[in-house]
């Protein structure tokens, strides 16, 4: 168990001694811990030395000099330059956020940037302005279409975050496959199957094997498979794709640049990088913020008040499970899996940082 100062110190140190600014080393050790915080923990720490390994690859620059492309007075492409996406995200998410304060909505598609963590941190930027935050991006193929055995697709994550008055915020953050690929990680780690549902062989068979992507299998959209849904999910991931990628000029669809170094880039590349979408909208663009934030409370206050099936505890409101996890995690410490503790004690050896 560490606590989350020692964890944020320790990934803040990685990440100046690959050559970050000091402010976006802050900036990119807040994003990630976010996610341990949240009990996000495929996309925290566990991630710290994947970027490493693809700085060593020369497939992120450090020093990035992110610029916008194009723009209007609501919208803007921005280019990465190649940059952590942890720390270009967060910076495309101001840009909406001030386009939103002075037009009442901000939109953003971004190109040549890389994994920008969890998607609910960007979207939640928005929150303190009394605006609502959205968060895509699109990530490594490893998602089959509805009747494919092919990897097409990533897992796609979209987040919306809303503001309230009293209430906790709505926080929606979710991939739109069936589960994402640092849930498979997680389980290898732990030696478990996978459940039935998640991924299916590279024949298209179902499967419970947790390292079958190394077999060549793949990961599931969103609802597994036709019959329960599989088609929502597929198009819900397309749309993401199309939102980070087709519109900014970064990589889509079996382009997308694996996360992971050892695996190659793709030939013939379509684009630039990974593609990120984010958005603001002023909630008084609509109805006085006051008024809404208040209707907001109600209507999770209604929602709570839904009643309970029998072996269920509570009705959750999205956000709620990841924001208690985060109010214990911060007064009893962070806990790691041992292959991830070790992972980031031979970093420490390699800079020579102490965790």
């Amino acid at each position: 168990m560490h606590s989350y100062r020692q964890l944020f110190d320790f990934t803040q140190e990685v990440f100046l001694h690959i050559g970050c600014p000091p402010k976006d080393a802050k900036l990119a050790a807040e994003v990630l811990l976010e996610a341990d915080l949240r009990g996000v923990d495929s996309h925290g720490v566990a991630r710290l030395s994947g970027y490493v390994r693809l700085w060593e690859a020369g497939r992120i620059n450090p020093k990035p000099n992110m610029r916008i492309v194009h723009e209007t007075p609501s919208t803007a492409t921005v280019d990465g330059d190649g940059g952590l996406g942890l720390v270009i995200a967060p910076k495309a998410m101001d840009i909406a956020i001030d386009k939103a304060a002075k037009v009442g909505t901000g939109w953003v598609s971004v190109k040549n940037s890389n994994h920008f963590g969890i998607a609910g941190y960007h979207a939640m930027e928005a929150l303190s302005s009394d605006m609502i935050g959205i968060a895509m991006t699109n990530a490594s193929p490893l998602v089959a279409p509805t009747f494919s055995t092919d990897r097409m697709l990533g897992t796609n994550p979209i987040a919306v975050a809303i503001p309230t008055k009293d209430q906790p915020a709505f926080v929606a953050d979710f991939a739109t496959a069936s589960a994402a690929n640092g849930k498979l990680e997680i389980l290898q780690r732990k030696e478990k199957k996978a459940p039935v549902g998640w991924i299916q062989t590279k024949e298209g068979d179902r499967s419970t094997n947790a390292n079958e992507l190394k077999n060549g299998g793949a990961l599931l959209p969103l609802g597994s498979d036709k019959v329960h849904g599989s088609h929502k999910g597929y198009a819900l991931a397309s749309i993401v794709d199309i939102f980070s990628a087709v519109l900014s000029g970064a990589n889509y669809g079996p382009w997308v640049p694996p996360f992971v170094s050892f695996l190659p880039v793709a030939d013939n590349l379509v684009g630039e990088g990974i593609g990120h979408f984010l958005g603001a909208m002023r909630v008084d663009a609509f109805r006085p913020a006051d008024e809404f934030k208040a209707h907001m409370d109600n209507w999770i206050e209604t929602f709570r008040k839904a009643k309970v099936k029998k072996g269920e505890k509570a009705v959750l409101i999205p956000g709620d499970p990841e924001r208690e996890m985060a109010e214990k995690r911060l007064k009893k410490g962070i806990p790691l899996l041992p292959p991830v503790e070790r992972d980031l004690e031979e970093l420490g050896k390699r800079f020579g940082i102490k965790l």
